[in-house]
């Protein structure tokens, strides 16, 4: 190595490499942790046509080619069926599954794909917000390009994940960040039943009455 740097290439070499690593692209903003895997385990969800992201994947297809996020982005969508089509009108046009797929062409109806990933009610969500932030899919989702089936192989719709991976990046982690909060002050007069279940549970002989936006089973304090 001496001997190199001591040679004219050698040298100009030395100058050079600095500039390299200047020259190579680096995101600012990148999403810097990687969400827990779920440790339940659930099979994937039988969709209406087998559909395989690791097969695609390596053929060089793109999330955004098949999943767009339309205003206000708050969620992927599913593929069009015309989508599809642009390569499976010629592509493996005689298998069970794409004439399927022709079938649902040809009717106009949309394919009724089983959403994975399932955000819960009452929870402010945007997929636009996270992908500006420099979130990949892989981040939220596992390794797409590594699964023939796809299954909840993260815990990525848990609060903890949330918060966690919010404190990492520095973004916010007050309640009405992810939260609906309503705009005027909340007191005990304003809850109207209807949109608050109030239960009396009994537990060790002493009666607790909860308010809360949930139904909670009889016996939810016992068992918790």
């Amino acid at each position: 190595m001496s001997k190199l740097m001591k040679s004219k290439p050698g040298r100009l070499f030395a100058l050079l490499l600095p500039l390299i690593f200047l020259c190579i692209p680096v995101s600012s903003q990148v999403v810097n942790h990687e969400v827990a895997k779920n440790p339940l385990q659930p099979d994937a969800p039988e969709q209406p046509i087998p559909y395989s992201h690791k097969k695609h994947l390596a053929m060089g297809l793109q999330c955004q080619m098949c999943h767009t996020a339309p205003a206000p982005g708050n969620q992927m969508t599913f593929p069009a069926t015309a989508t599809c089509m642009t390569c499976h009108a010629a592509v493996a046009a005689n298998k069970p599954a794409i004439q399927k797929l022709i079938g649902f062409s040809k009717s106009g109806q949309p394919i009724p794909w089983v959403r994975v990933y399932k955000v819960l009610p009452g929870i402010n969500w945007t997929h636009r917000k996270h992908l500006e932030a420099g979130a990949r899919c892989e981040t939220c989702h596992g390794e797409m390009a590594q699964m023939d089936r796809i299954s909840e192989v993260t815990s990525v719709t848990t609060m903890y994940v949330c918060l966690n991976c919010h404190q990492k990046n520095n973004a916010k982690t007050t309640c009405d960040t992810c939260h609906a909060w309503p705009k005027a002050a909340v007191t005990c007069s304003s809850i109207s039943r209807p949109k608050y279940a109030i239960r009396s549970v009994s537990l060790r002989d002493n009666t607790k009455r909860v308010s809360t936006g949930f139904s909670f089973p009889a016996d939810w304090l016992a068992r918790s």
